[in-house]
């Protein structure tokens, strides 16, 4: 009988949220609520991402999904209109449309005109969300390139939580000699040249894509909208390091999120095992991640990573 009554509590309050999420956006069709400074969180995927966004996510002042979003921002432009060549979008590629698209779609999640979104591909899109939000803000993390090699390595053998996405994919996958079948992650020009190749190189790749795009796209942004973090701070005092993401993010840092923080490496989000510096040099990757450094130095160089 208990079971019974749990399963009517879920069910009324999925249909509740149901139904309060199109009457926000019917108040959002009359009152036209403008997005308040969003937040979007970029890096590369397993790069402390996740980790960044939950903890800012807590804040009250912010309205969020707790959820990835890449299915909403890819049904806007699809894979297929664009020859699954990339997930990037471009300045060009932001229309009036989507900005009442997207603003609409969060405030209805939400219920917050100041809100945070975080996906794999936002990255790749800082062009496009800033042409659609000058207003927005951008944290962007960085990771050292062993430690977010050897991840993206782990990432791309759990299939089943980071290829969702790439099922239609017109193409056929056999990294590491077939040993992997569906991509993950996210597209960026000149993936086809990977089909076939070692993991560590696949997971190099993306590395260096994802976050020279990123940096190239640091100079359309005014610089007090955009904000750089190392991971390995983060780790080493999250206080002190979230302190300052949520100061230059104009968010209170209350003793309720300082207690956050001071606890958050003790339940880490999506992570692969303990949380560390330099986790890869014991790894069961360690010669894979060896062999493709010299790929991404320069990359790690310009990110503020010394060789």
């Amino acid at each position: 009988m208990r079971y019974f009554w749990l399963k009517v509590d879920k069910t009324l309050r999925h249909h509740g949220q149901q139904v309060l999420r199109g009457l926000r956006s019917l108040w959002w069709d009359i009152a036209r609520t403008g997005p308040d400074r969003p937040i979007f969180v970029i890096g590369c995927s397993r790069a402390g991402t996740t980790m960044l966004y939950k903890t800012l996510a807590a804040s009250p002042e912010l309205g969020s999904l707790n959820r990835e979003t890449h299915d909403f921002w890819v049904a806007l432009h699809p894979l297929a209109e664009k020859n699954w060549d990339t997930h990037a979008l471009s300045a060009q590629d932001a229309t009036p449309k989507d900005r009442k698209v997207v603003a609409r779609y969060f405030y209805a999640w939400s219920g917050n005109s100041r809100w945070i979104d975080k996906n794999n591909q936002n990255g790749l899109c800082v062009p496009y969300l800033q042409a659609l939000f000058p207003e927005a803000i951008f944290v962007y993390i960085k990771r050292s390139p062993g430690d977010n090699i050897n991840s993206l390595i782990e990432g791309w053998g759990k299939e089943g939580k980071y290829s969702t996405w790439s099922d239609d994919l017109p193409a056929r996958v056999e990294i590491d000699g077939g040993r992997y079948t569906k991509w993950c992650f996210f597209l960026t020009d000149g993936w086809r040249q990977y089909l076939k190749a070692p993991v560590e190189e696949v997971a190099a790749f993306q590395y260096r894509a994802i976050n020279e795009a990123i940096m190239a796209a640091k100079a359309t942004v005014p610089a007090d909208k955009w904000i750089e973090v190392f991971y390995e701070d983060l780790v080493r005092d999250p206080v002190a390091g979230f302190r300052a993401i949520f100061q230059s993010c104009q968010l209170q840092f209350d003793t309720p999120i300082e207690s956050l923080c001071r606890n958050v490496l003790e339940t880490p989000y999506d992570a692969f095992g303990e949380i560390r510096i330099d986790k890869w040099r014991d790894g069961r990757n360690r010669e894979r991640v060896e062999r493709v450094l010299p790929l991404v130095r320069a990359t790690a160089l310009q990110m503020g990573y010394p060789n």
